[in-house]
């Protein structure tokens, strides 16, 4: 079985405060996508860096070859999902960060104050999203295509999508 990592990251949340959105909008699109049979590990934490470092580490060294992040990336002083995820990571991968912005500025002005991120902690690839279920599912479209290939490269399992969906991409051998 495939374990996928679900984090939200929200002070609010983490209280019972507020209604998880993030959480909700990655397992939905992850069932859209994702053809493998895969469980999701689903936590929810609050803006603390250590918090935060401790959850991904734990989802990393449980088996999971994917955990993906939402909230904290703003510039708030409390937004501290990129530091937490950098802290836990031997390799960073800059270019997923660099597209997601690409595809968010091209929705919203603001989206060049957002931080998202990713790297490799083990055998995980760690994704890090904006917290607005609309921007989830805007920015996972733009990266999924090379997640699976990522993940092989990192020694995970072979992680398959839905085609008529979204077409995974993987080198010619």
């Amino acid at each position: 079985m495939i374990l996928i990592g679900i984090v939200t990251v929200s002070d609010r949340a983490s209280r019972g405060e507020y209604e998880d959105r993030g959480g909700p909008a990655i397992r939905e699109y992850l069932a859209e996508v994702v053809q493998s049979s895969w469980e999701a590990r689903y936590e929810i934490v609050s803006d603390e860096q250590d918090a935060i470092a401790e959850v991904l580490r734990r989802l990393a060294s449980s088996g999971c070859c994917l955990i993906i992040t939402t909230g904290g990336t703003g510039p708030a002083p409390r937004d501290v999902t990129p530091e937490a995820t950098e802290s836990v990571c031997h390799k960073m991968l800059p270019g997923f960060g660099e597209l997601m912005r690409k595809v968010s500025l091209e929705k919203v002005p603001t989206a060049i104050l957002s931080r998202q991120t990713a790297g490799i902690c083990g055998q995980a690839l760690i994704l890090n999203l904006p917290g607005q279920p609309k921007a989830i599912r805007e920015c996972l479209d733009a990266v999924f295509p090379a997640i699976p290939y990522c993940i092989d490269l990192i020694g995970g399992p072979y992680l398959t999508t839905n085609e008529s969906r979204l077409r995974a991409f993987r080198p010619a051998k």
